[in-house]
């Protein structure tokens, strides 16, 4: 199997099978947390729309769960190393993903009495993600290679 320029690197660089995992993590949360950056740049630069922090969140957790569930699907069919799961699924997905600003910004929104808008950030996020996820599973998309 190929292997990332980050994976040998980490691969190279340590010895100890958790610094591994770790630099694989470091990696991955560094290009996840930059990705997620960009997606809210963009959508500040798009409009002025009130919500649009929230449509970057909902943005970033839609994608998310799409890598990860192509990131994991490719592990489990043996297209990819096991190892990237720390690259991908622990690190980028964990720095790109943004539940926790998913819940600051829908307790915002219910402390300000914003409950439309805290019902749909929930809903649309949660059935979005959910149906992405299953869409990707049922597609037969093809897989990533590492």
């Amino acid at each position: 199997m190929k292997s990332s320029i980050a994976f040998k690197i980490a691969l190279f660089v340590a010895k100890d099978i958790y610094l591994k995992e770790a630099l694989l993590v470091f990696l991955g949360g560094g290009l996840g947390s930059l990705s997620r950056y960009g997606v809210s740049l963009f959508f500040i630069k798009l409009s002025n729309w009130q919500f649009k922090p929230t449509v970057a969140t909902i943005t970033a957790n839609i994608l998310s769960c799409m890598v990860l569930m192509l990131v994991w699907l490719g592990i489990e069919n043996g297209r990819l190393d096991p190892s990237m799961r720390f690259l991908l699924l622990v690190g980028f997905c964990g720095g790109f993903s943004t539940f926790s600003t998913f819940s600051f910004e829908t307790f915002q929104f219910i402390r300000q009495g914003l409950w439309l808008p805290a019902i749909l950030n929930v809903g649309i996020s949660v059935i979005a993600c959910l149906v992405v996820m299953w869409l990707v599973y049922r597609s037969g998309a093809p897989l990533p290679s590492a």
